[in-house]
């Protein structure tokens, strides 16, 4: 991401370049909060504000910036803020006079609880908080709702870890991430994979490493292993397909290593009986490593139990202490294809009434991790709910009676615990409780900078008391049913 290619006036709405006309008079301050309205989950994973605030808020605003937007707005609908960028730059060195308060990065919170919180410091600026919507909403609810989603999946991979398999040490790479190609950019798919990664470590998608990297100071945030595409494999042609998958295990195999290879090309079921478990049967035994075979096509809450009973058939299988079935640890499966939170727990169930482990395997996620979502998976909004206007405070909010559900809220917003779980309060109700919004970004200052430890051992905490609360309201559910 080259920062000398962004232009921040340019990155709103159109209609945004005329709002600075709209205000009552005399208004000197507008508040904004960030929150999700509802939606799919009810764990909410906040994530990647500082990844913006890094990437697009650190770097100011210039007059070429100003005259680059001037052209392109005058041109397109006939007005523009000149007076109002140009005070920005005069005055504040080109950075937004904004006071920015967001929760800790990987903290889960519930729906309708503000994670971003945001006000003007200068009260000539009182249009910039609004402006910034478009940037600063997308920038939160994309990587918050990956995360939140992959957290979901999480939740799910432990259940039935927990119920068919003698230990959780294959958690964190159980989901991998296969999702940059079917991503809309670059950005998104960085940003997305990085929040899959606050909650596994497997992934296939370098940008999500990068943005890990630049700007959560990490080394390296997720892992991979070598693995055949069915261009690697179809270039030896049908007749050379043992040869293919010889040949990974010659190139790739080892005492501790792990390789993976496509067995659907052609027939999947010769593959797996004739190809690996019979012609390369010794190799895959003696390997030292583990190989794992990946179906690529067909339905995959059939394919997958299939291909792990095919296996044993050829490599046996013992029984863990829980009664379910295990493959010899040299061999393994991954499903990558038609894998979403919905068929997820489909293909879990099948393989628990199969008596077979979850341990056998593992998933990849592409498209149903980093692109099945949209706003409207949480229902984002960011909504301005305070003002000074007129000499007094002024709550701001929206009530349509045509639909209670985007009610917003009024007022300056706190975060405070409540109990286990998190509560909007109003600022004035704090009472001596520490508000959990703090202070981010001021006035072009970055005052948080964490790293992505801290974000994940924070996610994991969380992880542990929603799962808790899950196991009760089932158990609850169950006594009640």
């Amino acid at each position: 991401m080259d920062s000398s290619r962004h232009n921040l006036i340019l990155n709103t709405d159109s209609y945004k370049l005329t709002h600075y006309l709209q205000y009552p008079p005399r208004t000197r301050h507008i508040s904004s909060y960030i929150e999700s309205r509802g939606g799919a989950f009810h764990d909410v994973l906040f994530f990647g504000l500082q990844a913006f605030l890094k990437e697009y808020l650190a770097k100011p605003i210039s007059r070429a910036d100003i005259d680059e937007a001037e052209g392109v707005a005058m041109a397109h609908l006939g007005y523009f803020n000149r007076q109002g960028w140009e005070h920005i730059v005069d005055r504040h060195g080109g950075f937004l006079p904004v006071e920015i308060r967001a929760l800790p990065e990987g903290t889960v919170v519930p729906n309708q609880v503000p994670v971003v919180q945001l006000i003007n410091t200068d009260p000539e600026c009182f249009w910039v908080p609004s402006y910034l919507e478009t940037a600063l909403l997308r920038a939160v609810w994309y990587p918050s709702t990956v995360a939140s989603l992959s957290f979901a999946c999480r939740k799910v991979l432990r259940h039935y870890l927990e119920q068919t398999a003698d230990s959780l040490d294959g958690l964190p790479f159980q989901l991998h991430d296969f999702g940059a190609r079917g991503a809309t950019s670059e950005e998104a798919a960085g940003l997305g994979g990085a929040g899959h990664l606050l909650n596994f470590q497997g992934t296939d998608t370098l940008a999500a490493l990068m943005v890990a990297r630049r700007y959560y100071q990490e080394p390296m945030a997720g892992f991979s292993i070598p693995a055949s595409e069915h261009s690697t494999m179809t270039s030896w042609g049908k007749a050379g397909e043992r040869e293919a998958c010889r040949n990974m295990i010659r190139q790739f195999s080892g005492p501790q290593k792990t390789l993976a290879f496509v067995i659907d090309s052609y027939d999947v079921w010769n593959a797996l009986d004739h190809i690996v478990g019979e012609d390369l049967y010794r190799d895959v035994v003696e390997s030292g490593g583990r190989i794992v075979v990946r179906p690529d096509s067909g339905d995959p809450v059939a394919v997958v139990p299939r291909v792990i009973e095919h296996l044993m058939r050829r490599f046996g299988h013992t029984q863990n202490s829980k009664g379910y079935r295990v493959l010899p640890p040299y061999i393994r499966m991954i499903q990558g294809d038609g894998v979403d939170l919905n068929t997820l727990p489909r293909i879990l169930e099948v393989l628990k009434m199969r008596a077979i482990s979850v341990e056998n395997l593992a998933f990849g996620m592409g498209g149903g991790l980093l692109q099945k979502i949209d706003r409207d998976t949480l229902k984002w909004a960011m909504k301005a709910s305070w003002g000074e206007i007129d000499g007094g405070a002024r709550e701001i909010y929206k009530d349509p009676v045509t639909d209670p559900g985007k009610r917003s809220k009024a007022g300056r917003y706190a975060v405070v615990r409540d109990g286990g779980s998190y509560a909007a309060v109003k600022e004035e109700a704090l009472a001596g409780r520490d508000n959990l919004l703090r202070p981010v970004y001021c006035d072009g200052r970055l005052l948080v900078d964490e790293n992505f430890a801290q974000l994940r051992a924070r996610t994991a905490e969380h992880f542990e008391s929603a799962y808790q609360r899950d196991l009760a309201a089932i158990a609850e559910r169950q006594r009640t049913a």
